[in-house]
């Protein structure tokens, strides 16, 4: 039967890592696969990480499977993480979780939850999205529209663009929204803009989701979990999709979590009961190990401070990069043309070069970037940064 399936193109990311794993040159630079990397090119096992993984192990007495819903304790902790220690919604028992196979699981779980209430719910992303966001929620049913946000002129926010569009938004519909660190540009919503956004959420009737993998990265683990908390003491209803890949280092244990706001105790006991109805159909329960090593730094206090030590040094690393490109850039070409990388938040960042500019990266530097221009500023480091930088001006 599958001689009727045609062959599709490759993901552009994946396509990417082939194509840098297999080049020969030796001052090759990947600044496209979203992963953080040290100074010294890898991705490196926290050492608050390791703790909890021996003593993990040491401690397990069985690999018998979890539940659908996961460790309880984990969730209990990323609810913590999440919203906070004071948030009424989680007091009034109106927040329900559940442990996700990574950031990845936690939205398609969502996108079936929401299908079900409301089959081909429109659900609005920004311009530009993390480009799975479509394959995670459209190929669930639901129906993807757009919401101006990157303005590539400025390589700022189109707020006022943004909102005037969101005030079209009808009731029933969803808003997709970066919690931090917007992946692909780097440009985030400052305080004010989030709580004009969760008025307007108010106001319409719009249920806000909120995509979250880089909590911590941006300026702060609480401040990052700003929108987050707002959002759950302003809206009736919300949905969160955590991960633990970036800030914990978690990648390849795939750990994430799936939390939804509920308007009363008894509304949250329902949508749990489909999302684990959901979570039994598609995957049956998560696997174990990730989750139990973010639950044992989460839950020991001694690991907790190891971990945002840790997560503190990572995120000071990739402000630093910021800084350090922008200045570098600045200096070779005399002008502040890249001063917004500076100010943007997280990994990632727009260069705003155009294809040819970017093939010829690829071809005469062996440096690796999407063809958005986007890169991965944890890609960087002490042995390649003028060398890249050299690259780019040279193009330009």
């Amino acid at each position: 039967m599958f001689e009727t399936l045609p062959p599709l193109p490759a993901d552009p990311i994946l396509s990417l890592m082939a194509a840098f794993r297999k080049d020969p040159n030796p001052n090759k630079v990947d600044l496209g696969v979203g992963v953080y990397r040290d100074d010294d090119g890898n991705t490196p096992i926290l050492a608050c990480v390791l703790a909890a993984q021996q003593r993990h192990n040491d401690a397990e007495t069985t690999k018998s499977y979890l539940d659908p819903p996961g460790d309880a304790d984990f969730n209990t902790a990323m609810q913590r993480m999440l919203f906070g220690t004071a948030d009424v919604a989680s007091t009034d028992n109106r927040v329900c979780s559940a442990q996700t196979p990574g950031g990845c699981g936690a939205l398609r779980v969502a996108a079936e939850l929401v299908n079900r209430a409301k089959p081909g719910a429109h659900i609005w992303i920004s311009d530009p999205s993390w480009a799975n966001h479509v394959p995670l929620l459209g190929d669930a049913g639901l129906t993807i529209e757009t919401y101006p946000y990157f303005d590539r002129e400025s390589s700022g926010l189109r707020f006022d663009d943004m909102m005037t569009t969101l005030a079209q938004v009808d009731r029933g519909n969803l808003v997709l929204l970066h919690g931090c660190c917007h992946n692909p540009s780097g440009v985030d919503l400052d305080h004010e803009q989030w709580m004009a956004v969760a008025d307007l959420a108010v106001e319409r009737g719009f249920t806000p989701f909120i995509d979250i993998a880089y909590q911590g990265f941006g300026t702060g683990l609480e401040e990052d979990a700003f929108g987050v908390r707002l959002m759950a003491e302003k809206v009736p209803e919300l949905l969160v999709a955590s991960s633990c890949s970036k800030n914990f280092g978690l990648y390849r244990e795939r750990v994430g979590c799936l939390a939804v706001v509920s308007p009363n105790a008894a509304a949250a006991e329902t949508v749990l009961s489909q999302m684990l109805n959901i979570i039994r159909g598609i995957y049956s329960m998560p696997p174990s190990h990730g989750g139990a090593i973010v639950k044992t730094i989460l839950n020991d206090p001694t690991l907790t401070r190891q971990w945002q030590t840790e997560l503190e040094q990572m995120r000071e690393r990739i402000n630093g990069l910021r800084d350090q490109f922008t200045k570098a850039l600045g200096e070779r070409l005399g002008n502040n043309r890249f001063d917004f990388i500076r100010r943007q938040h997280g990994m990632f960042s727009f260069l705003g070069i155009d294809h040819d500019q970017i093939v010829q990266l690829r071809e005469e530097f062996a440096i690796y970037l999407l063809d958005s221009s986007r890169i991965n500023v944890a890609g960087l480091n002490s042995h390649n940064i003028d060398y890249v930088c050299d690259a780019i001006v040279s193009i330009r």
